[in-house]
């Protein structure tokens, strides 16, 4: 099993969970190492990743990731993603990324893969992917956890992407720099 192989070499932390989806199906949120950490000491534990997947939302059969949805700080951490994870994608795998430094949605291909990148500043990637998606919550009434991501990416299959056609470098090109605000109480 796909999802196995990375829990065992440490790749998938900050787990909400890791259960069954269906026939031969088996999600997965939670967050995801595109860099591992250095090792922290003698008995080989790793400081925390230096570039993740933060909310990530995956779906994959026995040896091959057919959804791949999740949270990017900078558009330059998608290529360690498709190097890191490229051998395991479907030829029709549905990939869903929001971007914290890009200004309007764009398309990209990688690793033969198109790429859809949408812009969020600050939010949920699940309920922003629901609402993308248009799914309201009777959609998914009665489904297990694995399920609902099941049906999300079904309901990506028909989904129109939004967003011009470029190159990763254009991509790159147009990145906005990206000011996070005070939080917490006043």
């Amino acid at each position: 099993m796909l999802l196995k192989r990375y829990e065992e070499q440490a790749l998938l932390f900050n787990s909400n969970f890791t259960e069954a989806a269906g026939p031969g199906l088996t999600a997965y949120r939670g967050d995801l190492v595109l860099t591992e950490g250095e090792v922290a000491d003698a008995s080989g534990r790793r400081k925390p990743p230096t570039a993740s997947v933060r909310q990530a939302v995956l779906l994959a059969t026995a040896d091959k990731l057919v959804l791949a949805a999740g949270l990017l700080d900078e558009l330059a951490k998608l290529p360690l993603f498709v190097e890191r994870y490229g051998a395991d994608f479907a030829p029709d795998m549905q990939a869903v990324f929001f971007v914290n430094n890009i200004g309007k949605p764009v398309r990209v291909t990688l690793g033969g893969v198109k790429f859809q990148l949408l812009p969020l500043e600050d939010g949920m990637v699940w309920n922003e992917l629901l609402e993308e998606l248009r799914l309201e919550k009777s959609d998914l009434k009665g489904q297990s956890a694995g399920e609902k991501v099941a049906t999300v990416c079904s309901s990506l299959k028909s989904f129109a992407l939004k967003g011009a056609e470029a190159t990763l470098e254009a991509a790159l090109a147009d990145t906005i720099e990206v000011r996070h605000g005070g939080r917490g109480p006043v």
